[in-house]
Parts: structure tokens; C-alpha cells; sequence
């Protein structure tokens, strides 16, 4: 007669042995790169994340994290040591305390901006996250997110505001508020990029921006960040700068994707 041993219904060491646990949410993201896979935000060439730059072109990107101007944020080519101000900014200081750019506005990043203000809104990840390390210092000192407005007709017809749309990520992962309603545009100006000079950018901005009366107890006595795409002349960051300070902020500071940086 063959006895048949009884077992217990418990697995043996090497089954209890728990297998690894992958996230759904990675699994999904596993998924969707093989459907869809990463590419890089310029080129468009196949990059190992999504919201990135390939190597070829982040290497054609000039980043602005040398030796910069401690008020306007323009770069040094050589870093004289310390809080220095460039020679602009001891001439005619600006309205705005201090300013912080991302990267140089040059034929390398030109068309990343542009794109991003003409429906190219998967760039928001990569530029909330550049802006969010590259704004550490003033963020730690901001109370209130303020994007630059556009007027309700420019809006209309572009139908986002890229500035608001970089206030909400910058909100988002640092932690700072974002009002993109104190601010507005009061008239219509043309394009800045059409003015000849810079005193006819200023002359096209004056007075064109204004806090409405229902929105200064949001900023009163609040340290507030401007943030706008591109500082080429600092007309239009000034315009804004002036009329929140006459509203009652206690500090203006600015923060951009990009500026124009001008030949030495």
C-alpha cells in the first residue's frame, strides 16, 4: 500500500518569496513610451524621457548659470566676483529688484519659445521644472506669482496666455501662489517686437498696465514675482513693475524663460 504524504496548503519558502511590486502608473508610462515614444522637444529625435532635450541639442542651449548681473540678470563673460551691477543697471536701475533668466534668447532657444507660444504646450513640464531650479533664490523670498498679462483681444485670438500657463507649473511644483488676475492690461499695445528702439518699447507700454481696485489687497505689502517668456529690453517688466509697486507691493522681482543678451 503507497502512502501518500499530506502536505500543507502553505507554499514553500521559495514561493513566499514576494515578487517585486511595479507601480500601475509606471507600468502605464512603460506602455505609452512603446506606443508613443519621447522626443525631444526641439528636434523631435527619440530621447530616453518625455519632456526633454536630446544631448545634441541641450549642449546648443546657453544656459545662464555663470556670473550674472545681482539686479538685471545679464551674464558676465568674465565673473568680476561678488554682487556686482552691470553698468546699464547703475545708469537707469529698473523698477523690479532683481531679475532671473533661464537660458540666453538666441537662434538655439528662439524656436523653442516660439513654438511655445503657438500651441506647443507639452514644453510646460520642462520649462516649469528649468524655471522652478532656476528661480530658487527669489522663490524663497516670493509671497505671490504674478504672470505678465496679455489684453483680452490678444488673448482672445491666441487663446492662452503662455505666461499664465508657466505661473500655474511654477505654482504647482514650488509652492507659491499664482494670481494671474492682479495684473492687467488696460489697452492694446502693438507687438514690442515691432518697436525700433528701445525707448519706443517703453513709450508703447506706458501706463498700458494697471492693478484694479478689487485686486490690490492680494499684493498689498507681498513680495511678488513677475514672470513673463522673454526680457529683451525690460520695457514691458518695468511697466508692470511700476504699476504693482504703486499698488502696494512691497518688492517686485522677475523671472524668465530666456533674455536677450546683447553683444559685448
Amino acid at each position: 500500500m503507497v502512502e501518500i504524504e499530506e502536505t500543507s496548503g502553505n507554499p514553500d519558502p521559495v514561493s513566499r518569496r514576494a515578487l517585486p511590486r511595479i507601480p500601475v502608473g509606471q507600468l502605464l508610462r512603460a506602455a505609452l513610451d512603446l506606443l508613443f515614444p519621447p522626443l525631444c522637444l526641439k528636434c523631435r529625435a527619440r530621447v530616453r524621457h518625455a519632456h526633454s532635450l536630446c544631448a545634441a541639442c541641450w549642449s546648443e542651449i546657453a544656459f545662464l548659470d555663470g556670473a550674472v548681473c545681482v539686479k538685471c540678470g545679464t551674464p558676465f563673460d568674465i565673473d568680476p566676483g561678488g554682487e556686482t551691477v552691470c553698468g546699464p543697471c547703475h545708469a537707469q536701475p529698473h523698477a523690479f529688484a532683481q531679475a532671473r533668466a533661464l537660458m540666453r534668447y538666441d537662434d538655439a532657444s528662439k524656436g523653442l519659445i516660439i513654438a511655445f507660444k503657438h500651441d506647443r504646450l507639452h514644453h510646460t513640464p520642462a520649462f516649469g521644472a528649468w524655471l522652478e531650479r532656476t528661480g530658487q533664490g527669489l522663490l524663497a523670498e516670493t509671497d505671490l506669482i504674478v504672470p505678465v498679462p496679455l489684453h483680452r483681444w490678444r488673448l482672445w485670438k491666441r487663446r492662452y496666455n503662455q505666461a499664465a500657463i508657466l505661473g500655474a507649473r511654477l505654482s504647482l511644483l514650488s509652492g507659491v501662489a499664482c494670481d494671474p488676475l492682479v495684473l492687467r492690461r488696460k489697452r492694446p499695445t502693438p507687438s514690442q517686437g515691432a518697436m525700433p528702439t528701445a525707448k519706443a518699447r517703453r513709450r508703447n507700454v506706458l501706463g498700458a498696465f494697471a492693478v484694479p481696485p478689487e485686486a490690490k489687497p492680494r499684493i498689498k505689502d507681498r513680495r511678488i514675482l513677475l514672470l513673463d517668456d522673454v526680457f529683451t529690453t525690460g520695457a514691458t517688466l518695468n511697466a508692470c513693475a511700476r504699476a504693482l509697486k504703486r499698488a502696494g507691493a512691497a518688492e517686485v522681482n522677475v523671472l524668465t524663460l530666456a533674455r536677450v543678451v546683447k553683444p559685448a
